[in-house]
């Protein structure tokens, strides 16, 4: 799977800001190929919409743990991970996704950090964020509240209608926030676990369409923190996440 690296000027922005944009991360064709697998699987996806996670974007689970391709774009896009997240030596893949926001059928995704669900006991975590059709900013593509990730954790949020973290911290407003994003097949952002983020419903008629990787640094300990991935696999706690579901890359 051909991923190009991260640039210099790359890293030091995603350090400045808690997010980038990665243009042309994967050629074209290869994100074609990935498309077509990609819509088979999302299809199958269940259409409940009982949470507000749910009510925003759907998603296929474990993707790469499935498909070959996309274990292999995952292993691809692991180095540029390891160069993002200042100060890792190695990551473990924590989860692949495959995101669909629908036009008509999913709403805004509200603003939050990814890390207050997290059982790890250090925040060097970040999310890829690859489009997998051509999505332009009133598709839905996030956006990102620039140098979030610096305020440490700012608590959960995604779990009660109206309550995200503009409303929890209405401070972050003072923040700059990025520009509406046009990305290309191929293009991808990444966002630190800690940086605030979310995104506007999808306003076209076809649906916004992407692959997500998230990694972690390979050396954190798990805290046995309750975590509907990591219950029950026999994790020790104060010990570092050697699983299967867990690959250090």
């Amino acid at each position: 799977m051909d991923v190009r690296p991260a640039t210099d000027d790359e890293v030091a922005f995603f350090h400045t800001n808690g997010w980038v944009r990665l243009p042309r991360l994967l050629d074209p064709a290869g994100a074609a190929v990935l498309r077509e697998r990609a819509l088979a699987r999302i299809g199958e996806r269940s259409r409940v919409h009982a949470t507000l996670v749910d009510q925003a974007f759907g998603q296929s689970r474990d993707v790469a743990a499935d498909d070959p391709l996309f274990g292999e774009l995952s292993a691809a896009l692991a180095p540029n991970a390891v160069r993002l997240l200042h100060g890792v030596a190695s990551v473990r893949l924590q989860v692949t996704n495959l995101l669909v926001k629908e036009p008509g059928e999913h709403g805004a995704t509200e603003f939050h950090q990814d890390f207050p669900w997290m059982p790890m006991d250090r925040s060097a975590m970040l999310t890829i964020w690859l489009a997998l059709v051509d999505v332009p900013a009133d598709m839905g593509s996030l956006r990102f509240y620039s140098g979030s990730h610096r305020h440490g954790l700012l608590g959960r949020s995604f779990t009660r209608a109206g309550d995200d973290q503009l409303t929890q911290h209405p401070w972050l407003k003072e923040l700059e926030t990025s520009p509406p994003l046009d990305l290309r097949a191929g293009d991808a952002t990444v966002h630190h676990a800690l940086t605030v983020h979310g995104a506007p419903a999808n306003r076209r008629d076809s649906p916004r369409l992407s692959f997500t990787a998230t990694y972690f640094d390979a050396d954190a300990l798990y805290t046995g923190m309750p975590y509907g991935q990591t219950d029950g696999l026999g994790l020790a706690v104060n010990q570092p996440f050697d699983h299967p579901r867990f690959p250090c890359l």
